[in-house]
Formats: structure tokens, sequence, C-alpha cells
């Protein structure tokens, strides 16, 4: 994907909540604010040392993001849920830059505060939230200030929620009861789920199917941004509010995803994709990705010299 489609999910991101409620009115300013209250969860963050001064959101001090795609249990011998989406995202709008780093899930870390090394999507059966963002800032060697959590349920009813999506699919394939033939493809929910979620069948492994999620992402936001009448239509508006609310927890209150969003635009003005570099391997007849320390420590060095004000 490039530059220029991420800057657009980010911006889009950033702006549709308040376009929505302006347009809406009143009525959808109450239903929205009683969302954003619903979906705080808050994560206690003494263990971190790595943010050592205050946030000015209003000044557009450099921040992090953290979003997390959770899945479902893996069966009745199997009822964990696991992070199998994390993408990094770091903001500076200061230097007009923003940074965003995919992280395989079957990177193999010592999970935070566990003792013991597995895969990093583990972290979140392990210990929650908390245990998934001590993971992500020991990997990386930067705070992570902020997280936004979803549930894959919420894909599925975000995607039925606006009609449906249509993206451009690079090889065809047949994945969970779906053919996904070569070339554009009209999808709704549980197919653009699944879609998001293959990875056995691409040459590209876990890269390719962060590279189909972030596509996913892209073409939310525009049918969310173009959908005839989304702005004022109730009916649309709370299918949305009530797939958010449902499927997505977050730290992020209404007065700071308003400061986000007025004050860290130029952030967009330049992005910068990061791929854990690594190699693919066995342990223990159990498959894993290997990241490579080197390339993790020039990664981390990168993105804390971003994170200077």
């Amino acid at each position: 994907m490039n530059k220029d489609k991420l800057k657009k999910i980010l911006l889009i991101v950033l702006t549709s909540c308040g376009v929505l409620v302006v347009a809406s009115g009143s009525y959808a300013w109450k239903v929205f604010t009683s969302a954003i209250t619903n979906i705080q969860e808050e994560v206690d963050d003494q263990q971190t040392q790595k943010r050592l001064a205050s946030i000015n959101l209003k000044e557009g001090d450099p921040i992090t993001i953290l979003l997390m795609g959770i899945d479902d249990p893996g069966g009745p011998e199997d009822p964990n849920r696991r992070a199998d989406s994390l993408i990094l995202v770091t903001l500076n709008p200061k230097k007009q830059t923003t940074h965003i780093v995919s992280i395989p899930r079957d990177t193999y870390v010592p999970i935070a505060n566990y003792g013991k090394k597995d895969k990093i999507n583990a972290s979140y059966a392990y210990g929650g939230t908390k245990m998934t963002i001590n993971t992500v800032e020991s990997l990386i060697g930067v705070p992570v200030d902020y997280f936004i959590r979803a549930d894959k349920r919420g894909l599925v009813d975000l995607v039925d929620a606006i009609g449906g999506i249509k993206v451009d699919n690079a090889f065809e394939f047949k994945y969970k009861g779906f053919t996904y033939e070569k070339g554009p493809i009209d999808m709704h929910g549980e197919k653009a789920l699944h879609y998001a979620r293959m990875r056995k069948q691409d040459p590209r492994g876990d890269f390719g199917r962060q590279e189909r999620q972030r596509q996913v992402l892209q073409e939310i936001a525009d049918k969310a941004r173009t959908v005839p009448g989304i702005t004022t239509s109730i009916s649309n508006f709370r299918d949305i509010i009530r797939a958010i609310e449902d499927n997505v927890r977050t730290n992020l209150g209404l007065e700071e995803m308003w400061d986000i969003q007025k004050n860290y635009q130029a952030a967009l003005n330049h992005v910068e994709e990061h791929e854990i570099v690594g190699t693919e391997g066995e342990k223990n007849k159990t498959y894993y990705y290997f990241p490579d320390e080197e390339k993790i420590k020039e990664l981390s060095d990168e993105l804390n010299n971003h994170l200077e004000k």
C-alpha cells in the first residue's frame, strides 16, 4: 500500500467521527459521547519507564498509538484470545511525520512480566492489554501512550453497517468457504474478515496478510466517507456507533480524541512504513518469526528519535 493511501486511512480515522457527529446533530452527539464513555478502558502504566515526561496533546507532543486486533478463542480446548494484529503508530506533528510498524503475530519474543518466550500474539492470552503493551514496549524500545483494541467481530459489523466494501485482490485463493477471485471483488463483513486473515496461501506470509488488513481498513475508510447520506442517516450512524461500542476499547478519552484530530494532522504529511526484519523457522515443531536483534535496535533508535520534541 502506498504512503498516500496510508495517509488517507489515518486522516479519515482522525476526522470521520467528528464529521458524523456534526452532520447528524445533537442526537448523534449524545449517542457518540455515550459510546465513547462505554469503550473506555484504563490500563495501569506504572510499570513502564519508557515514557518519562507527560504528554501535552494541545501542544502537539509526539505520541504513540498501538492498534490491536483480537482474535476469537481457538475452540473448546483453546479458550484463549490472542492479539493477532499489532500495528504501532508514532505521530510527530512538529516534524510532520508518522511512522507505522507492523508486527507479525508469530514474532518470538520474551513476554513481559511472564518469564518465558512465546509468540507476541500470546501476550494477550497471558495478561490482556497491559501485557501486550508491555511486550511491544520491550520489543521495540519505545513507550506505548495509547491503545485502540478491536475484536474481529467489529470488522464484520462495521463492513456490514456501511453496506460492504470492494477491494482489488492481487491473486486468487479460497479460504473459509469463500472464493476470492483475482481483481476487483465485492465483500460483506464475514468475507472481508477472512480476506484480511488468510496467511498460509499468501506468498509473503504474514507480511502479505498485513498488507491486506491495511487494504481493508482503507476501503472501510473510503466507503464510510462516501456512502450516500452516511453523515446524515441516523440509521447508518447508529449501526456504525454500535459496531464501535460493542467491539472497540481504548484509553483515549473524548477530549484526547478531539485534540489529536485537531492538532496532529500535520503528522500525516509524510508517512513511513516499517516491517520487523527477521527470519522464519521452527522451534519444538512450532512456527515462529525470529526478529533480527540488530535491526530491531536500529528501528528503536529511529522511532525514539522521531518521538523527540
